[in-house]
């Protein structure tokens, strides 16, 4: 597996079920695992109900690829992307998927890809089910990434507003999480490099993302908590500094009586 810099990447867009809006700040987010060698949007064109989409095909060079509705309640669309995403997979040519849906129907494929070892990322609303959100190595809520859900606005908001220490500190789920992670990368002195943690954690919960906590990043999220000692190394010169972690029970633990 490439180096998620460097990964090639296919990203698929259920167009019927995300937004238009979101298109930049999406290939954006996809940007930071890797190239986008492949990027196609999947609808039914000929309506009226993805006229919006237009603008952001042209714009970001997106492939759109038609799908007429053969019938009512069938859903034509998804059958037709999972197909150019099955045959996307055994070029070999890829390193990893982005799969843009809130929809549940694509949890069998998702996970379809990560059995041939490659990465799946998922990019969806809070709503999406559980079972497709859980089928991604990573998923990424579209909210994070500054959507709106509201009926009858599909327009950018504000940042999600940062949880205070009190509501961090009293979020035992939360708090249960980053203690286990640190503690599982930690070496005999209880330091944790922040890159094993995130890894860790999104094997746990692959929705995991500090945006959801309104904290751009995992080491603003555990230095608002206050319950982790945060240390930047630098590793040598001409090399970027890297933060470690370490619980701070840790240390009065070995502190002598």
């Amino acid at each position: 597996m490439a180096s998620e810099n460097t990964a090639k990447l296919a990203v698929l867009i259920d167009a019927d079920n995300a937004p238009p809006t979101i298109v930049e700040a999406l290939l954006a987010e996809v940007a930071t695992y890797g190239t986008a060698h492949v990027k196609r949007a999947y609808g039914d064109w000929t309506g009226t109900s993805l006229r919006g989409w237009k603008a952001q095909l042209l714009t970001q060079s997106i492939q759109p690829i038609q799908q007429f509705a053969y019938t009512t309640g069938k859903n034509a669309t998804d059958a037709a992307l999972v197909i150019d995403a099955m045959d996307l997979l055994y070029t070999g040519r890829f390193d990893g998927f982005c799969l843009v849906s809130s929809d549940s129907d694509f949890t069998r494929l998702a996970a379809r890809i990560r059995e041939s070892g490659l990465t799946v990322y998922g990019f969806g609303e809070r709503k999406t089910p559980k079972p497709f959100v859980a089928a991604c190595d990573k998923f990424i809520y579209l909210e994070n990434l500054g959507y709106s859900s509201a009926p009858l606005t599909e327009t950018p908001v504000a940042p999600t507003p940062k949880v205070s220490t009190a509501k961090l500190r009293g979020d035992t789920a939360l708090v249960n999480l980053l203690r286990h992670a640190v503690k599982a990368a930690s070496d005999d002195d209880g330091w944790a490099g922040l890159a094993t943690i995130g890894h860790i954690i999104t094997k746990q919960q692959p929705d995991f993302d500090a945006r959801t906590y309104g904290y751009t990043k995992l080491s603003d999220l555990l230095a608002a908590s206050t319950l982790f000692e945060l240390d930047r190394r630098t590793l040598g010169e001409g090399k970027p500094a890297v933060v470690y972690a370490r619980d701070k029970r840790h240390q009065s633990k070995s502190q002598p009586e």
